[in-house]
């Protein structure tokens, strides 16, 4: 379940996109940002059925608990992160390369960005859309949506985020 959260967050904030596809970078400014993330799920995440019956009864009952909550109302975090001309190019959008990943550049201009998204995990799926829109230079904002498929069960998740420019020192942000 982890993976799958920190997969769709990851998306949110950069996708790890093959080296052979390429980019126009957005036309926004360097340096600090803040991205505000809301995000919903729905569906129950793939755990086996095997995996759960050997979870000691508390564990699995602070587990099942756990994801209910995560179900419920949709969910906001916020993080600040550094834009550089290399995460531009590179980076904010090609991320971590993840090998079990394809994706494919729909379309690349300065102000809007679409990727798809397909990954093949040992027992499952996931396939999402990550859209960039540039508002202004100091502001962007994005959908992401994805769904999992594994062992005969569906987990879809959304994502907005707004970002917006604080400066252009990043300080010790990275």
């Amino acid at each position: 379940m982890r993976f799958k959260v920190g997969l769709a967050v990851l998306a949110c904030s950069g996708l790890a996109v093959s080296a052979a596809d390429t980019i126009t970078p957005l036309n926004v400014k360097l340096g600090l940002w803040q991205m505000t993330v809301t995000h919903s799920m729905s569906g129950m995440p793939a755990i086996p059925a095997d995996t759960l019956a050997k979870l000691p009864p508390e564990q699995r009952s602070r587990f099942e608990a756990a994801m209910k909550q995560s179900m419920g109302e949709p969910s906001t975090s916020v993080h600040k992160e550094c834009v550089t001309k290399e995460k531009l190019a590179k980076e904010l959008v090609f991320g971590d390369d993840r090998k079990n990943c394809t994706r494919t550049v729909v379309s690349s201009t300065s102000s809007k960005l679409e990727v798809k998204l397909h990954c093949e995990e040992e027992k499952g799926k996931t396939d999402g859309t990550l859209l960039l829109e540039v508002v202004s230079s100091d502001s962007v904002k994005g959908t992401m949506q994805s769904v999992t498929n594994s062992d005969g069960r569906s987990m879809k998740m959304n994502f907005t985020f707004d970002s917006k420019y604080l400066g252009s020192d990043c300080g010790d942000v990275k």
